[in-house]
């Protein structure tokens, strides 16, 4: 039996799904796309006894990365994944929205991970899967023991990410999902970024763009 749990928390003026992995026998815990209310994320750690580990990020938006500073205030020691072509989204407010919204935020990962990478958290593996087309860095993490992928604003419950988006392309977002998600086993669980959980087979037989 798997010693690992999914936290979703929705965050954020844009309803965004923060979800927190976690191992019940360490006690370790990721932070997945920290939307907003770091003080409610710090608060709810400290109560269930977590200490994170890690952030991972999708991708640079800012309604994704709302709550990273506060969480690295607090976890000094957290290390954050992002996909390399994602640093350039991080850092300029422009490319990440929070510009747009006029809250001009610049961020950065500590760890830049490439297509296929496999890193080892929590007792596990992930593997990270550049899916460029919501963002040109856009990476979602697969982790196979528990057959669970977080998708970010990748791909959603019958539906796909925005392209219109600074550094967004339609096009190799369809291409991208058909070719590096799809081929996951039916049965994965898909965590998005909004709105409700869904599996792969559900989304290839489904998913009106498509």
């Amino acid at each position: 039996m798997s010693n690992i749990i999914t936290i979703t928390n929705v965050l954020g003026s844009f309803a965004t799904n923060c979800y927190t992995v976690a191992n019940t026998k360490t006690r370790e815990a990721i932070v997945i796309d920290p939307a907003d209310r770091p003080e409610y994320l710090i608060s709810m750690y400290e109560n269930q006894k977590l200490q994170p580990v890690a952030v991972l990020l999708t991708h640079g938006h800012l309604d994704h990365i709302g709550a990273l500073a506060g969480l690295r205030k607090a976890f000094p020691d957290i290390k954050v994944y992002a996909g390399v072509e994602e640093k350039d989204v991080l850092e300029r407010p422009k490319l990440n929205l929070s510009e747009m919204f006029g809250f001009p935020t610049r961020e950065s990962a500590d760890v830049y991970v490439a297509d296929g990478e496999k890193i080892n958290l929590l007792d596990t593996e992930i593997t990270c899967i550049h899916v460029p087309g919501h963002t040109k860095g856009g990476t979602c993490y697969y982790f196979e023991a528990d057959a669970m992928l977080f998708s970010g604003d990748t791909l959603f419950c019958r539906s796909i990410g925005r392209s219109d988006f600074p550094t967004g392309d339609a096009n190799a977002l369809t291409e991208n999902i058909e070719k590096k998600l799809f081929v996951l086993p039916e049965n994965v669980m898909v965590y998005p970024g909004h709105d409700s959980r869904t599996t792969i087979g559900k989304e290839k037989r489904e998913n009106p763009y498509f």
